[in-house]
């Protein structure tokens, strides 16, 4: 019997409004410890907003309105105490097209480091460290180690957004937030990501909002169909495309809408 921690992410009645427009409705979702979970349905169909609404990105504009709870390793992260730093800490945050700094490699794996981690002094050595761990982490290291001074933009999108999912990491995020994160990337690009993103499954919880079935089929154990704000079928990735219980999950499958 699965119990509270056993999840890293439980919603329950979450609801979202931009403006008088309801995206989400009575969203109640269980997301495991460690696992990879891929969000699927056509385009509006809630998918990127609720990720956005785990990472209180959607609230920072002024017309979004929010009911219901969104528990994070079991705290309600829009309880009025809860600080925007230390969600941000817990959650970290792929984005479609990689948005490396334009500072050198080692600049950005560090950056968010400093932003957050200031409970002890760091060494040059110490900092080294962090650099390399991370960039190992995500199958980089051998590529850039001598080159960690060079301008992250002058790397390749796939390399880029491997060095964005790496810059998280120093700061022991528990979950990763992946918005399309391979839909800038050519198909030996998005093969090198879906490979990171199994290395990574166990230390981290993982997100994945996808339109390609083809990549949740490939890359994520449990999936998530949407349809106009609302879940639809949650279930195991292999049974959900192999023996969906909606007739609304089959007909997107199939191809017949979306």
């Amino acid at each position: 019997m699965n119990t509270a921690h056993d999840y890293a992410i439980t919603t329950e009645k979450l609801n979202l409004w931009y403006g008088s427009f309801q995206a989400l409705f009575d969203i109640d979702l269980n997301i495991r410890n460690g696992m990879i979970t891929s969000l699927i349905g056509p385009s509006g169909c809630g998918k990127s907003t609720f990720l956005r609404s785990v990472n209180r990105i959607n609230e920072r504009l002024g017309y979004v309105r929010i009911d219901g709870k969104i528990n994070v390793q079991e705290q309600n992260i829009y309880a009025e105490k809860v600080e925007l730093v230390q969600v941000r800490k817990q959650i970290g945050m792929v984005f479609q097209r990689p948005n490396p700094l334009p500072v050198s490699i080692k600049e950005n794996i560090l950056f968010g480091h400093k932003l957050h981690v200031k409970d002890k002094k760091y060494s040059a050595a110490d900092y080294n460290d962090i650099v390399e761990k991370s960039l190992r982490q995500v199958l980089l290291w051998d590529k850039v180690k001598d080159s960690l001074d060079q301008k992250a933009t002058a790397l390749s999108l796939e390399e880029q957004q491997k060095l964005c999912i790496a810059r998280l990491l120093p700061v022991k995020p528990n979950i990763l937030l992946m918005d399309e994160p391979c839909s800038a990337l050519d198909p030996k690009g998005t093969a090198a990501v879906e490979e990171l993103i199994w290395e990574l499954r166990g230390e981290y919880s993982i997100l994945l909002v996808t339109h390609n079935m083809a990549q949740a089929r490939r890359a994520s154990e449990e999936c998530i169909f949407m349809l106009m704000g609302k879940v639809i079928e949650h279930k195991e990735t292999s049974d959900l495309f192999v023996t969906p219980d909606k007739k609304e999950t089959a007909d997107y499958i199939e191809g017949r809408y979306g």
